[in-house]
């Protein structure tokens, strides 16, 4: 294999993953990227910890990728979660693994990330451009020749790798360059579409639920009746809506349907009990408060936030002495309960999603390569393909995994 002329767009987890590799093969590699610094995005990953991975089997992996997932085949193969978790602690990266599998720096730091990932290009001879911003990308006849740098510079190269990353989060630098090159070259952007994302909603007492955190519930979301998803786990209520790992995730499978109309969500407060052990619980609660008023007998069962607005959604009159409440009443407090009722109207927009849904279509991509099948030597790897996972390091193994295929590959 010849040295040849590498440059790659975009110092995020997929481009130096690639110019990693392209560097250790013996190429020539340079890498813009236009931030003062590298990794912007992996350092506010895992809210600052980086969640670089999931240590879940192979099969796993391929569940937790909702678009396109058997594209991935050929880069999950070649190099998949447990090799990515031994790339890093051969890089002095000492890892953990969390409640669902998550996989985290042991130091809690995502800066270790990006320092080692920094570390491994220039122990490859990769030269680093910061600041520098890619305007164009050049080719003749089908084939890459190069790119040209915002000040007109032109870099002539036998291969480029386009490492922009998708519209999420473009305080980071995610601005959409990357669907630009890749349509000039002739190719097709899938509607792009933020993805694990908080949601609004539209009852008005969503704003007295602000800041309240519910772990271990069950989220169902609903279109017409028919059931679309459903998630357990941990939720976060904001001024505008719902956040928090079962939402975000919800947001990437549920996201294309809000554009048709309102979806109705529940929230199951208690799944681990059934409707009847959940009635027998709050008999056993009024028994105990038997003069009390309703208002005043139900603090156990919910965090205080909660409370004012479970009363006023239970059409119970708070003031009414549990005694005197019926059987009727109970087991509509019960169904509130086991599904308090929220309208999901709109997902927020890219500046706080996660990732990008959407993206260059991979039927015009080699997946065994990464290659572009229009312009030969043009290669896309990470968020700006048209591929999306659900939340706990997913989105960052396929970076990983794209990253250093197309790295290896690009001699």
């Amino acid at each position: 294999m010849k040295m040849r002329k590498v440059s790659i767009i975009g110092g995020g987890a997929s481009g130096m993953m690639s110019a990693i590799l392209a560097g250790r093969a013996g190429h020539q590699v340079q890498l813009f990227e236009k931030n003062e610094k590298l990794g912007k995005k992996i350092f506010i990953s895992g809210k600052g910890r980086c969640n670089l991975t999931n240590a879940c089997e192979m099969e796993g992996l391929f569940q937790a990728v909702l678009t396109n997932a058997r594209f991935l085949y050929s880069a999950f193969y070649h190099f998949n979660n447990e090799q990515t978790m031994a790339f890093f602690e051969t890089c002095k990266v000492p890892l953990k693994i969390e409640r669902g599998n998550r996989v985290f720096p042991a130091s809690d730091h995502s800066s270790d990330v990006i320092a080692a990932l920094k570390k491994e290009m220039e122990r490859a001879g990769v030269q680093i451009f910061l600041h520098t911003a890619v305007k164009d990308v050049l080719y003749e006849d089908g084939t890459i020749v190069g790119l040209e740098l915002e000040n007109q510079k032109k870099i002539f190269s036998d291969a480029v790798i386009v490492a922009t990353g998708g519209m999420s989060y473009p305080s980071t630098g995610s601005t959409g360059d990357g669907y630009f090159f890749a349509k000039k070259a002739g190719h097709t952007i899938t509607e792009l579409y933020p993805a694990l994302v908080p949601m609004e909603v539209k009852e008005d007492y969503i704003k007295e639920l602000q800041g309240l955190s519910l772990r271990n519930v069950q989220v169902s979301i609903f279109e017409n009746k028919k059931k679309r998803y459903t998630e357990f786990g941990e939720m976060l209520f904001t001024h505008y809506g719902v956040s928090g790992p079962v939402v975000l995730s919800a947001s990437s499978v549920i996201g294309k349907r809000l554009k048709h109309g309102e979806l109705t969500m529940q929230i199951d407060l208690k799944p681990a009990l059934t409707f009847e052990q959940l009635d027998d619980r709050l008999l056993r609660e009024f028994s105990g408060a038997k003069n009390k008023q309703f208002k005043n007998a139900i603090g156990k069962l919910f965090p205080s936030k909660l409370i004012p607005v479970i009363l006023k959604l239970s059409q119970i009159d708070v003031e009414k002495q549990v005694n005197a409440i019926t059987k009727e009443e109970r087991h509509g407090f019960v169904g509130l309960m086991k599904g308090f009722p929220l309208t999901l109207i709109g997902l927020r927009s890219f500046n706080e999603a996660i990732i990008t849904k959407g993206g260059v279509n991979v039927k015009e991509i080699d997946p065994g390569t990464m290659e572009s099948k229009l312009v030969s030597g043009l290669y896309f790897v990470g968020e700006v393909l048209d591929l999306d996972g659900v939340t706990g390091g997913f989105n960052l193994q396929i970076a990983w995994s794209t990253g250093y295929l197309a790295g290896e590959r690009v001699g």
